[in-house]
């Protein structure tokens, strides 16, 4: 019998889900995990936790979900494919679902070359569309890849992620189009920040009836100050802060800049809650995790529900 995850549960309810990052340590100290996982208690619905994001190595994720598991949570497992044959990624599926992981995020994986070990070899066996579909095939079918049955079938809810601002525009709801047919059952996307460029996307992924098929959960991270958003404008790839949001937060003294960036964080939110085809927020407070009780508060996003 399939264990229902809670953000599942929460979706057939027809609820708004709200989820948040946990980023694990670059040691083995459980104790971050913990600290960081009080912060998001009775706050967020799911947590999910990193799998050695851009390529810094880190606390396995694995091992970070079941240190969350233990604290009450329902982890959202990050598995990028950088790093993974697809003998190992069908372990680590089975392993998952056997400790009780319900979700599962299914990723590439960032190019190792931009972490902090440049000269490890990738692997790359796979993309993000084809391991969304070596999940699905593993619960659905119960069989391996090479078609051999399996002794206890993984329930684990697929999950992806998707930038809606990368180039090019045009073909990026047809790419989640993409990943609807593989089998992802809900999407987590990169932070809005261009809300009107992000409506034009949904309303083309509307048009293609992908929002009924793919709980959609929009993702927004607050900035911290003026230099964070500049960094995230120019730095990062596939990021879209308008100029405007920059000039809002020079407006105000640097002291009341990352109250500045909650409030646009909030502002975000709460024009995304009345989107149509949009089923939740992801919160991504980097590092800052103390952060997401107050922002979720400050949108309307508490008490969570309940659901059985």
């Amino acid at each position: 019998m399939k264990t229902k995850s809670n953000i599942e549960r929460i979706l057939e309810s027809g609820q708004l889900v709200v989820t948040s990052e946990c980023g694990p340590p670059r040691g083995a100290d459980a104790e971050v995990i913990r600290k960081k996982g009080k912060l998001l208690q009775g706050a967020v619905d799911a947590v999910n936790v990193t799998d050695n994001q851009t390529s810094v190595v880190r606390m396995s994720s694995f091992s970070a979900c079941l240190i969350l598991k233990e604290m009450g949570f329902d982890p959202i497992l990050q598995m990028v494919c950088r790093d993974r044959n697809r003998i190992a990624i069908q372990s680590d599926i089975l392993g998952a679902a056997a400790l009780g992981i319900n979700n599962i995020l299914c990723l590439t994986g960032d190019h190792q070359k931009f972490g902090d070990h440049p000269r490890a070899k990738n692997v790359f066996d796979m993309d993000s569309i084809q391991l969304i579909q070596t999940v699905k095939t593993m619960r659905d079918d119960g069989k391996f890849l090479e078609g051999e049955e399996l002794k206890g079938k993984p329930m684990l809810f697929i999950g992806a992620a998707e930038n809606p601002f990368a180039d090019p525009f045009e073909i990026r709801a047809a790419r989640l189009g993409k990943k609807a047919r593989a089998g992802v059952e809900f999407l987590q996307t990169q932070c809005i920040y261009n809300a009107p460029r992000f409506e034009k996307w949904m309303e083309m992924v509307r048009d293609r009836g992908l929002h009924e098929k793919v709980a959609i959960l929009a993702g927004v991270t607050p900035f911290k100050s003026v230099g964070m958003a500049r960094y995230m404008k120019n730095s990062v790839p596939g990021m879209d802060v308008p100029e405007e949001m920059i000039e809002r937060l020079k407006g105000v003294p640097k002291e009341k800049q990352s109250e500045e960036g909650i409030k646009i964080c909030v502002e975000t939110i709460q024009r995304l809650k009345e989107l149509p085809g949009i089923r939740g927020i992801h919160i991504m407070a980097i590092e800052w995790e103390e952060k997401v009780r107050e922002i979720a508060e400050m949108a309307g996003l508490l008490p969570r529900p309940q659901v059985m």
